[in-house]
């Protein structure tokens, strides 16, 4: 039997290590395609496969979200794909990062010249053209028959009807609405990376937007999810969507795509951006000659069509589209004709810093809080905030000298406590328990202990791009620590500044534990009354809400809130009164932010008020009965004074939850409005990831927030000692 299982075990390990061989030997594919779109690769692929006998290709689908950040950990470590496929908009950061070998099409006139020139950089091309992809309008066949959908104003004046949106848009995002403002010639960034959605056009599509929405063309405070919402459910006439909209529409729905209309107060049409999908090789793949040879593959005629009738692919390959296979799909070279007429996004460094801005500019507009030449310049002013050079060079040496003094007074310190003798005797005695403890000393060391440090560390430097054009990081000393408690030179209570984001904070964890506390004591007291039935049913479904995870409900919750969509929106309307643009004013945005976390967050407080709760002798009740004291009495000098120790443990734990809490304001306000809702923890994210990925500036944001902590948490372990005695 020993011998079998032996063979056994071999032969499987044998199989594992065959099976790594092919998996070596097989060409690497990454994606990050939806289903219907993944349909056509493969089937591309397969026809390669059979092109080419012997050789094996692994398509490996990954998430979109985590996509680049997968490739930058991947592929210098050996570990990633041979192929990979996206936007030409990402290509430049990934130059930086050293992640492209050059690639370029077999045949350059199959494709259009823009397209060509996204992926081309210092003359060399580096990837495959594949499909286009940007924004077109969707046409519902039946309810805009008739309509002259030629120009956004004719839109405009269709006949309306009720329950139904002339045009479905998602205005107050800088992407979609981009088309509009370069129709008046105006874009978000201009060639010297200067931020440029300021001056009388943008002012004018700034002023247009606001009249379509004011005017019922365009929803209130339309988003992605609601554009596709209307569109598939009938409820508008037309919608300006990109062709990752079409998996979601209904197959009995009528609709067809044509390229954006014209404005006619600009004179010219909507000129959307537009992104060019590629197959990039990878730096150091294991078969560069194969996968250059399968991106042309599938950016070539064959692979095109094949791309297009299995995934709907809308192709780059000009040539593809004399087809006679592909020449009958209207819809997608509707999607073609508007990717053609638009603008290939920039590949500057900073494009991706001028959304939030522009985003939080236009919004303005939309709700009426600012004219649109204050708003688009004070969007001006923040981009130029946001992305300013990082602090100058400061000499290492002195703070080592610094860090190197304080390391000997420290162990000076250490060395003088051990000299105890009292002291050493107890940890003599004690020895037996720090072995059987030393293992969650290392595990805490290395999980909590050393992130701090390293995170301590970073705020010294700043990333700063070489002449290379590669990040590399400088040592800053305490510079950030110095912007972010001068507000970067503004006012110390300025918009996004450290003080107001803290007092925002302050207020946030303040108001919840107060409705934790209020809540979760008041139905502990009523879970607590002896005469009550169904104790453990209730019990359980009062937990729900603390058992859930915080995104889940978080989106739940915003979902809610929805101006057009939402529940409670609809109960407001059952009772006769005005829907509530809940994220439109701080107050509102701020409700919404609470109730969400008092709902997750009270649950906590019950059951350790309930615990406590048993915990107090019941003869103390009795006795104060028999003295005549009430039951407001006996809460007030009994309840109240003998849950007070119990809670404070609990409300310290609660407010670091609280003032942590980063899912609820992230996922249901975003910071809106303008960033108003922000919290530190929130505000510290945008520095890291949207707003030109600043690590050492968020890393002493995160910082400062340990030290309030530190503080707040010192406080309280007074005023416990103080409630205690």
């Amino acid at each position: 039997m020993r011998r079998a299982a032996a063979l056994a075990l071999a032969s499987a390990l044998f199989a594992l290590a065959g099976l790594g061989r092919a998996q070596d030997d097989a060409l690497v594919l990454w994606h990050a395609y939806g289903e219907a779109e993944a349909a056509g690769l493969h089937a591309a692929v397969s026809a390669f496969e059979a092109a080419h006998p012997g050789r094996r290709v692994d398509v490996v689908p990954c998430p979109f979200g985590a996509y680049a950040t997968k490739l930058r950990q991947a592929i210098p470590a050996g570990n990633g794909p041979d192929l990979f496929l996206d936007g030409h908009d990402r290509l430049p950061s990934y130059l930086e990062s050293g992640l492209v070998a050059p690639a370029a099409p077999e045949r350059a006139t199959d494709f259009e010249p823009a397209a060509l020139d996204a992926l081309t950089v210092d003359g060399t091309a580096y990837g495959v053209p594949l499909q286009w992809k940007s924004v077109a309008l969707f046409v519902n066949d039946g309810l805009a028959a008739g309509l002259d959908a030629s120009t956004l104003e004719s839109i405009a004046r269709a006949p309306r009807r009720e329950g139904i949106t002339p045009l479905a848009w998602e205005v107050s995002n800088a992407y979609a609405s981009a088309a509009l403002f370069h129709a008046f010639g105006a874009e978000l960034l201009d060639d010297q990376g200067r931020y440029a959605l300021v001056g009388p056009g943008a002012e004018a599509a700034a002023r247009l937007l606001a009249g379509l929405v004011r005017d019922g063309t365009v929803p209130d405070e339309a988003s992605g999810a609601l554009v596709t919402d209307l569109f598939a459910s009938g409820r508008a006439m037309t919608a300006i969507s990109g062709p990752w909209m079409v998996a979601s529409l209904p197959a009995d729905l009528a609709w067809s795509v044509r390229p954006l209309p014209r404005v006619e107060a600009a004179g010219a049409p909507l000129v959307p951006f537009s992104t060019i999908e590629a197959a990039m090789v990878a730096r150091g793949a294991r078969h560069p000659e194969d996968a250059l040879a399968l991106a042309r593959f599938l950016g070539s005629v064959e692979g095109a069509v094949l791309r297009a009738t299995e995934g709907a692919h809308v192709v780059a390959s000009r040539a593809a589209w004399d087809d006679p296979r592909i020449a009958g799909l209207t819809r997608l070279r509707g999607f073609y004709e508007a990717a053609r007429t638009a603008r290939p996004m920039p590949t500057h460094r900073l494009m991706s810093a001028t959304f939030l801005p522009a985003e939080r500019a236009i919004r303005r507009v939309l709700r009426g809080d600012a004219e649109p030449a204050a708003a688009l310049e004070e969007g001006r002013r923040r981009f130029e905030d946001e992305t300013r050079p990082p602090p100058a060079a400061r000499d290492p040496q002195v703070f080592a000298l610094l860090v190197g003094v304080l390391g000997l007074l420290v162990a000076l310190a250490l060395v003088r406590r051990l000299a105890d003798p009292e002291l050493r005797a107890a940890i003599a005695r004690s020895r037996t328990a720090y072995a059987w403890t030393a293992h969650a000393f290392v595990a805490v060391g290395l999980l909590v202990v050393f992130p701090l440090l390293v995170g301590a560390l970073t705020s010294f430097f700043a990333e700063v791009p070489d002449e290379a054009g590669e990040r590399t990081r400088r040592f800053v000393g305490l510079a950030h620590y110095a912007d972010i408690l001068s507000a970067r030179g503004g006012e110390l209570l300025g918009h996004g500044s450290f003080y107001a984001v803290l007092l925002v904070t302050v207020l946030w964890t303040v108001v919840n534990l107060i409705g934790h506390l209020g809540l979760g004591v008041s139905l502990a007291l009523v879970l607590s009354r002896p005469a009550m039935k169904l104790k453990g049913l209730y019990r359980v479904l009062l937990v729900l809400p603390w058992a859930v995870p915080s995104y889940v409900t978080a989106l739940a919750w915003r979902g809610m809130f929805h101006r057009q969509l939402g529940a409670i929106n609809a109960l407001l309307e059952a009772f006769g009164a005005e829907p509530v643009s809940w994220f439109a004013h701080f107050s509102t945005a701020f409700a919404a932010n609470v109730a969400t976390n008092v709902w997750l967050g009270f649950p906590f407080m019950m059951v350790v008020t309930l615990g406590a709760l048993t915990s107090i002798p019941t003869d103390v009740y009795e006795a104060a009965a028999v003295d005549g004291a009430s039951a407001r009495e006996q809460f007030l000098r009994i309840t109240l004074p003998l849950l007070g120790p119990a809670l404070l443990p609990s409300v310290l734990l609660g407010a670091v939850w609280t003032f942590n809490m980063f899912n609820v304001v992230f996922l249901v306000s975003s910071g809106e409005p303008d960033g108003s809702t922000e919290i530190l923890v929130s505000e510290a994210y945008r520095w890291a990831f949207t707003r030109g990925h600043q690590t050492g500036y968020a890393a002493a944001y995160a910082v400062l927030i340990f030290g309030v902590l530190v503080l707040v948490s010192r406080l309280s372990a007074r005023l416990s000692e103080k409630v205690a005695r």
